[in-house]
């Protein structure tokens, strides 16, 4: 039959069927493999707009308005908030021995109106004012005297030290444009503001700069940083931590290490190995250091690591997360909390280490979740499965380094010591911006490890800083405790 295709045109058109088949299901592979990708990218994009202070090493001030409610990982302790029985509170009370004394008393009886001059005291309440006197800048003038002898030589006085120039500013005045710039992070010009506001002091941005860098200097010449850095090395537990700061326009780091008594900060262009060797310390302490895992930390030949747990926690939120239904995270770090109350309890109690096979129990617990982990992830080909097979490759290889403190009760959970002095140079960065000279940042990492010290030392803040301004800088003793 003539309309009838023929065997062959039957055979041909099965063979283009046959091609075109073999196309679609190439490009379909390609578009689930494409498909595949993208979810994965998806996630982890949704992961990323999913991290907040409380999953990640983001600051607090990143959460912005849509800050998450806070959730702490401290226990509950049973007790009612504020403070507890027997503590010493800090309400305004009567002082024994006021600067003035004043009088009411009555003229007039309040009921017959006869008058009270002569009648008897039947009793005094005493109310007390705690405000602050006028205050005023002070001058003092200092006249050096010239006297010529008879032989015909002219003498003059010789004026106290530090009394230089024809006018100049004080101790008082330089220690406090110091505490307004350190201890309360004003900006120069905000700082030379409330010099005049507060004490009438006329002064200018570049004398405000010239005092912080003249205290710096003074830090920098005397024996301050030696003792605390002598303090430091020779510590049991050392926390050192690092973050970035601007200077002059770029990306600097700072870093501090500390026993929370002896505290050194100081700046430089590197976050790494150069950066932390600046500081002279991690290179010759012989305690713990505790930190986070950045790995620069690790090359240094300490007595051990203590590696941040407060860190791991919050990367543990992340991964239960990440991967809804694991199990290994909650596991992680129900081992890490266990670990903690009983460390805690054992210090309270005075005792040297917690129950054995508590501690064996709960690190094996610990050491099981993230060989799970490395399991359930490491052959996974998405970001987020690859971040997450990190966390537990790292988790696994040092169980030691996370635990420590559980086996040697020196050593800390966290390294919150390091992150609190981090976060006043960061507060200061919010406050007042970056800092415009690598100069004037290592004067303020000074002044700033002044500070701390001092304070920890209970010093306090305002004498300290007039030391330092009158060339008596206050010098902390040479004997580390932690």
């Amino acid at each position: 039959m003539s309309g009838t295709p023929s065997i062959v045109e039957l055979l041909e058109r099965l063979a283009r069927l046959e091609a075109r088949a073999v196309e679609l299901e190439r490009d379909n592979a390609e578009l689930r493999r494409e498909n595949a990708v993208l979810r994965a990218e998806n996630a982890d994009l949704r992961a990323r707009l999913g991290q907040d202070s409380s999953n990640s090493s983001r600051p607090p001030s990143s959460d912005g308005l849509a800050k998450p409610a806070p959730k702490s990982l401290r226990e509950r302790s049973g007790r009612r908030p504020g403070g507890q029985p027997g503590h010493e509170g800090r309400t305004l009370r009567q002082v024994v021995d006021p600067h003035e004394r004043i009088e009411h008393k009555p003229v007039t009886c309040g009921g017959c109106g006869d008058g009270l001059a002569a009648a008897p005291v039947t009793g005094v309440a005493a109310r007390q004012v705690f405000d602050l006197p006028d205050i005023g800048v002070r001058v003092t003038e200092h006249r050096i005297v010239s006297r010529r002898c008879g032989c015909g030589r002219v003498t003059a006085g010789r004026a106290p030290d530090g009394v230089d120039a024809p006018v100049q500013y004080g101790p008082g005045v330089n220690a406090a444009v110091v505490y307004l710039q350190q201890a309360l992070f004003g900006a120069q010009a905000r700082t030379a503001q409330a010099m005049s506001d507060l004490f009438g002091v006329p002064m200018s941005v570049g004398a405000v700069a010239a005092a912080h860098a003249r205290a710096g200097d003074a830090l920098a010449d005397s024996e301050f940083v030696d003792q605390v850095r002598d303090a430091l090395t020779s510590a049991p537990v050392v926390h050192a931590d690092e973050s970035g700061l601007r200077v002059a326009g770029k990306l600097h780091w700072v870093h501090v290490a500390t026993t929370g008594k002896y505290t050194l900060v100081w700046v430089h262009a590197r976050r790494g190995r150069a950066g932390i060797d600046a500081g002279q310390v991690m290179g010759s302490m012989a305690g713990i250091a505790v930190h986070d895992a950045w790995a620069p930390y690790d090359t240094y030949s300490v007595t051990g690591h203590q590696l941040c747990c407060a860190h791991l926690l919050r990367e543990l939120t992340a991964a239960a997360e990440l991967a809804p239904g694991a199990v290994w995270p909650g596991q992680a770090a129900e081992a890490l909390l266990t670990l903690k109350s009983a460390v805690d309890t054992a210090r309270a109690a005075n005792r040297t280490g917690i129950d054995p096979s508590l501690l064996a129990e709960q690190t094996g617990l610990f050491r099981q979740a993230a060989l799970v982990a490395v399991k359930e992830h490491q052959a996974l080909p998405s970001p987020t499965a690859r971040k997450l097979a990190a966390l537990a490759r790292r988790m696994r290889d040092r169980v030691d380094d996370y635990l420590r403190f559980a086996v040697d009760l020196r050593s800390p959970f966290d390294n919150n010591t390091a992150e609190q002095q981090i976060r006043m140079v960061k507060i200061r960065q919010k406050v007042s911006g970056s800092l415009r000279t690598l100069d004037g940042a290592q004067q303020f990492a000074l002044i700033r490890s002044y500070l701390a010290t001092a304070t920890a030392h209970g010093r306090n803040i305002m004498d300290a800083l007039v030391e330092l301004a009158a060339g008596r800088p206050w010098l902390p003793t040479a004997v580390a405790t932690t």
